[in-house]
């Protein structure tokens, strides 16, 4: 029987945010990880947040954008606790409100079984402010993952969500067990699993 697990990336798979990162190159890091922190404290609707700092990204070299995203800090214990989970037969796969030059990257070294994120849009060889993708609005996890559920033949009882921020929340309905890892209070508040150390490895106990 197949069971899935799902994690966020950024602050999860991820050790850090990947648009921090990218604001950071381009002299922007304060005014974008302000919004970013507000946005996971589920202060500022998502999509506004996120339109608003790819909107300050404007300009920024696509190529040195891949460089970064290819050159993220994984979480400790990230590539042992996916080989784990697929040891014990889940599919891992990752749901991001980031984006996918840093996600289709991550997948193919962890070895994920899917990826699901945005797109930051670039012309002429800059980033032009512009981003979609199929992880825009708050609800978006939740709606992708129940989506994917259904797909694969999955229950509920047999999902796993794992975020740190706000725009996590809408997977937990979907999912039995509901991880809170080094998260916002937001969602601590809505797990029944909480890891407070940053060391993946610690779901591997819990599932």
């Amino acid at each position: 029987m197949t069971k899935l697990c799902v994690f966020d990336f950024d602050s999860t798979l991820m050790d850090g945010e990947t648009i921090d990162e990218i604001a950071a190159a381009c002299g922007k890091k304060t005014e974008v990880a302000a919004i970013t922190e507000r946005a996971m404290a589920g202060e500022l609707d998502f999509f506004e947040a996120l339109t608003q700092r790819v909107r300050l990204l404007a300009g920024t070299p696509y190529d040195q954008v891949l460089h970064i995203c290819q050159n993220l800090p994984l979480m400790n214990g990230a590539q042992e606790t996916i080989s784990g989970l697929q040891q014990r037969g889940y599919k891992v796969v990752v749901f991001s409100g980031g984006f996918r030059q840093a996600t289709s990257h991550f997948a193919q070294v962890l070895g994920l079984d899917g990826e699901f994120a945005n797109i930051l849009h670039q012309r002429d060889g800059q980033l032009s402010g512009l981003v979609g993708g199929e992880m825009m609005f708050n609800d978006a996890k939740g709606n992708m993952l129940k989506r994917l559920q259904h797909l694969l033949g999955v229950s509920v009882a047999d999902t796993v969500a794992v975020g740190d921020g706000a725009n996590d929340a809408s997977m937990f309905p979907y999912a039995a067990k509901k991880v809170a890892f080094c998260a916002k209070p937001v969602l601590q508040q809505q797990a029944n699993i909480i890891i407070n150390q940053k060391d993946l490895r610690l779901l591997l106990e819990q599932v």
